[in-house]
């Protein structure tokens, strides 16, 4: 049986309405809360977040958020524009860090972030030494994440609650600068061929088990 190439199966939803995403104009009337922006209200908001902050201002979301976040920090080094950097930080974002830190060059790569970064407080630091004065101040325990001699299991070894996760560069991991700031080192165990998995990839690992043991028990 022929039919145009156009036509959608009953049910399904047609191809150019399938790649819209969020949620169209609000219908009225509008809510009143100062939360809502007027002009997502009478456009719609098409951004990548939960329905709970659907039609809210930027400022609103972060408000909202900083109420609600862990005590856990994230640190990365950039000493080499790491492309990683935006994906650390789009998933800090989704475990809700209380902050992201950059080591090293201040420009970074925010194309892995999708944006998240609006909703995330990033803090730029020019050297190893600032980074640490800034923990210690905070009294923010320092952990490396790196498969280095002496470092114990993320597995079995738990996170501190007061912890400052640190990653470094792809490829070479945790400089040489940065690794006698650190006052723990935990390993992501591995069972193939590769040495090292990708620094993305170990963030999200390492957020990860930290919310599993001081924010679902």
């Amino acid at each position: 049986m022929s039919g145009s190439a156009s036509s959608s199966p009953e049910g399904t939803v047609p191809e150019r309405e399938a790649e819209k995403v969020g949620v169209g104009p609000h219908p009225t009337p509008w809510p009143t809360d100062p939360r809502f922006d007027p002009e997502l209200l009478a456009e719609g908001d098409r951004r990548n977040v939960i329905d709970e902050y659907r039609y809210w201002t930027m400022e609103a979301i972060v408000a909202d958020l900083d109420t609600k976040r862990h005590g856990f920090h994230v640190a990365i080094e950039n000493w080499q524009h790491d492309l990683n950097i935006g994906t650390v930080v789009r998933t800090a974002n989704a475990f809700l860090a209380k902050e992201v830190h950059i080591v090293g060059k201040r420009k970074w790569n925010r194309r892995g972030a999708m944006v998240t970064d609006r909703y995330q407080h990033v803090r730029h630091h020019a050297t190893v030494e600032a980074f640490a004065a800034y923990a210690a101040e905070r009294d923010l325990i320092l952990v490396g994440i790196d498969n280095l001699p002496g470092s114990t299991p993320l597995e079995v070894d738990p996170l501190p609650a007061n912890a400052m996760l640190v990653f470094g560069q792809e490829g070479p991991g945790l400089s040489d600068e940065m690794r006698p700031a650190l006052e723990q080192v935990r390993s992501i165990a591995q069972f193939g061929s590769t040495r090292s998995i990708n620094a993305g990839v170990a963030a999200g690992i390492a957020m990860h088990a930290w919310i599993r043991q001081h924010a679902l028990g």
